[in-house]
């Protein structure tokens, strides 16, 4: 059976990255999490004070940075490895969402994940997800998802994931880190978010993850057969 690329674009927990997983299990696929690969150069960033708006240090910076994904043996899901080390927790902590929306609007950074993920998925057989892979990293892709889901929601998603690790993490603050991801995704000069013209829409609004998976998997196998 022929492979194709699945790219999902849309907002921060809207459940791409939940759907993708899964979606990319089913069908015997690779799953490639941009955001966390976004996510990891940031924490790279914040633990060697690397400025923003110094671009020698950023692209030294970037030499540095080697991002990988593992299977956990015991779950069976991807985890991400930065220069050899599980970062996969410390990724996913709150000071990071504050930071990787501004660290992934600046060109070298971009510029640099892109390759890594157009890499990636040369051979095809690849679900990945993020913010800019139907319009910027795969733009040929077979089928393109983007997502969408209520604001209010996606925070109380948020915080049962932050609750599911422990982490308490006011509701109103969710929100606000929300509303600027929001902002500065769709606005800024380098990929921002934005539909593709030849995506399909998912609101997730009032659909468990079972129904965006399946969902998913039907376009897929659509696009699989007709190609």
């Amino acid at each position: 059976m022929k492979k194709i690329v699945v790219a999902i674009d849309g907002y921060s927990a809207c459940g791409k990255s939940s759907t993708a997983k899964q979606v990319a299990s089913i069908l015997g696929y690779t799953y490639i999490d941009s955001g966390a690969m976004y996510r990891a150069v940031t924490l790279y960033f914040e633990q060697n004070h690397i400025s923003l708006t110094n671009e020698n240090e950023i692209a030294k910076a970037l030499e540095n940075i080697d991002i990988t994904f593992l299977v956990n043996p015991k779950s069976g899901l991807n985890e991400t490895y930065l220069n050899g080390l599980n970062v996969e927790e410390e990724i996913r902590k709150m000071y990071i969402s504050n930071k990787v929306s501004q660290v992934s609007s600046i060109k070298a950074v971009r510029d640099a994940m892109v390759e890594q993920q157009r890499k990636l998925g040369k051979k095809k057989g690849v679900v990945m997800d993020g913010r800019d892979i139907g319009t910027v990293v795969f733009e040929d892709a077979e089928l393109k998802v983007f997502m969408v889901a209520d604001i209010y929601i996606r925070g109380a998603r948020r915080q049962a994931e932050y609750l599911e690790k422990k982490q308490l993490v006011d509701l109103e603050e969710i929100l606000e880190n929300l509303k600027s991801r929001d902002h500065l995704d769709t606005t800024r000069e380098e990929s921002p978010l934005k539909q593709a013209e030849d995506a399909v829409v998912v609101d997730t609004t009032f659909r468990t993850l079972e129904e965006q998976v399946e969902e998913v998997i039907n376009l897929a196998l659509s696009k699989i057969i007709d190609t």
